[in-house]
C-alpha cells in the first residue's frame, strides 16, 4: 500500500468495487497525464441509500445527509481512477470537481454539500486535493441520486 491508501485506511475507509456504467460510457479515461472520471452517484454495495430531491422540507434529503453521499461520490471517484492508473500515490493534483445536487426548487446550498466531497479529497490526497470546483442544481439525476461527482485529476507517467 502506498501513501494515499494508508490515508484511506487511517479514515476507516477502504475503495470499493467501481460503480458498473449505467450507459454507454466508461468510469474514467486516462488521457496523457489527467484521468477524466464520469459522473459518480453515491452507491453502496451496488444500490443507492436513499434517494430523491434535497432540501430543508420534510420527506427531501437533508443537506448533511446529501453532504455525506457527495463523500461517497468522491469515494466511487477514486476508486475509479485506481483502476486507470494502479498507484494512487500517482496522482499530483485533484484538478476539478464538479458536484450536480438533484434540489429542491427552493435549495440553494449546493456548495455545502458538494463539500462532502471536497473535504475528502483534501483528507485523502493532503494539498494535492485542493481543486477548483463548481456545485450545480439540477432537476434529477440518474436513478434519482441526490448528488453526483466527476472528477479531473492530474497523474505523474
Amino acid at each position: 500500500m502506498g501513501v494515499v491508501e494508508d490515508r484511506l485506511a487511517a479514515l476507516g475507509l477502504t475503495l470499493p468495487e467501481v460503480v458498473p456504467p449505467l450507459a454507454a460510457y466508461v468510469p474514467a479515461v486516462l488521457d496523457g497525464s489527467r484521468v477524466y472520471v464520469s459522473g459518480q452517484v453515491p452507491m453502496v454495495d451496488g444500490a443507492l441509500p436513499v434517494t430523491g430531491a434535497v432540501g430543508e422540507l420534510v420527506g427531501l434529503v437533508s443537506p448533511e445527509r446529501a453532504k455525506e453521499l457527495a463523500a461517497v461520490c468522491a469515494l466511487n471517484a477514486i476508486a475509479a481512477v485506481k483502476t486507470v492508473v494502479d498507484d494512487l500515490d500517482r496522482v499530483e493534483r485533484v484538478v476539478k470537481v464538479t458536484g450536480f445536487v438533484a434540489s429542491d426548487p427552493s435549495f440553494t446550498g449546493q456548495p455545502g454539500v458538494v463539500n462532502g466531497a471536497s473535504e475528502l479529497f483534501g483528507a485523502v490526497f493532503g494539498d494535492a486535493g485542493v481543486h477548483a470546483r463548481s456545485a450545480v442544481g439540477v432537476a434529477a439525476l440518474p436513478l434519482g441520486a441526490p448528488v453526483e461527482v466527476e472528477v479531473i485529476v492530474h497523474v505523474r507517467d
